[in-house]
């Protein structure tokens, strides 16, 4: 028996289903997963060749295939690297002290010289796997800055490379053993790609949260990278600079992985294809995009004017300007993230990651 109400019950739930289908995708989602796939996941790759190339550059000189400028070019690269991905430690890299074994930092007594000294001491022919259940302090970058460029090692003496370079080929060694495990979490079939692209997951409930995360970790990277210029600088110390408090102060690259950090922070901000946090601006928000937008280029203007390295910057009343300077345009940048583009997007922030230090 034909049932009028019933065939226009079951085309209205047809079209229902149709006018799904042919809506236009949650833009939270699109952009968390644009923000995944071309920004983060481009530079999680680009550290795992880097660290690749560090364990190759340590055999190599090690075994004196290789200068010690080589070794410090390909050290700088994986610093560049490593520093590039600050902005973007979301998932297993922000868990479990895993950022310390890469890099540890800040080092205010002195730990790193004074523990890798210990370590050879007690294991003189130590390898990656003994690395691996050392101390964090002796297991990174920092530590193989200070084989490479301590003032007090002298890695052209045979007898010194001889007792440093098992620690430095073992630091290679489980850089690139940590990079690979993490791109690998990354890409498995639950890992953040697939949490930060997919909605629901076991992470997130919705787009929302993913983006709400996004910007967390991007407040807290801003505001480390405030301490890290801003610690140096003398603004914890009442204006006296502490220079031994910079990162990466051996090798002179302080500067230079602030800006790498900054142009990935930025890059998060920007996307591929406006597929970044400002693509989620409603064109009434255009002022606020227009707001963060000079505030990079700012303070990106203000780094590029800087002539490093950064302790010779901090030996002078004109550098100490300049560094105050790029510090308050830091400090605007994170503001406004941390404030009026939380605001704009609906995320309560909550603490970050670096509340207490």
């Amino acid at each position: 028996m034909f049932r009028p109400k019933l065939l226009l019950s079951s085309l209205t739930a047809l079209a229902a289903l149709a006018t799904a289908a042919c809506s236009p995708q949650d833009p939270q989602a699109v952009t968390s997963a644009a923000i995944a796939k071309q920004v983060i996941l481009p530079s999680y790759s680009r550290w795992v060749e880097a660290d690749r190339q560090l364990s190759i550059s340590a055999l190599a000189f090690c075994q004196g295939t290789a200068t010690l400028d080589t070794a410090r070019a390909d050290f700088l690269y994986a610093q560049k690297a490593w520093a590039e991905l600050q902005p973007l430690l979301i998932g297993p890299l922000a868990e479990g002290n895993r950022a310390w074994q890469v890099q540890f930092w800040p080092d205010k007594k002195n730990l790193v010289g004074r523990q890798v000294e210990q370590l050879l001491s007690a294991q003189p022919q130590v390898d990656a796997s003994a690395l691996a259940n050392a101390s964090v302090v002796v297991q990174g970058l920092s530590a193989y800055e200070y084989i490479l460029y301590d003032t007090s090692i002298d890695m052209a003496n045979a007898e010194q490379k001889s007792r440093y370079c098992p620690l430095l080929m073992a630091i290679g060694e489980r850089q690139k053993g940590l990079a690979e495990q993490i791109l690998t979490t990354w890409n498995s079939s639950d890992g953040m790609l697939a949490q930060l692209s997919q909605f629901p997951n076991q992470r997130y409930a919705d787009s929302h949260e993913a983006i709400a995360e996004l910007l967390r970790v991007q407040v807290t990277a801003l505001d480390s990278l405030k301490k890290k210029l801003g610690t140096p600088l003398g603004r914890q110390t009442k204006g006296v600079p502490q220079p031994f408090q910079a990162e990466s102060w051996r090798s002179k690259s302080s500067l230079n992985s602030l800006e790498a950090s900054l142009i990935s922070a930025q890059n998060v901000w920007t996307g591929v294809d406006n597929h970044g946090l400002r693509g989620l601006l409603s064109s009434e928000q255009k002022p606020l995009a227009e707001k963060i937008d000079a505030a990079y280029a700012k303070s990106r203007a203000l780094l590029a004017a800087l002539q490093p390295p950064l302790t010779d910057l901090l030996a002078s009343e004109t550098g100490r300007q300049q560094l105050n300077a790029f510090y308050d345009s830091l400090n605007e940048v994170h503001r406004l993230h941390g404030n009026d583009l939380a605001k704009a997007l609906g995320i309560a922030l909550g603490f970050n990651a670096n509340d207490g230090d």
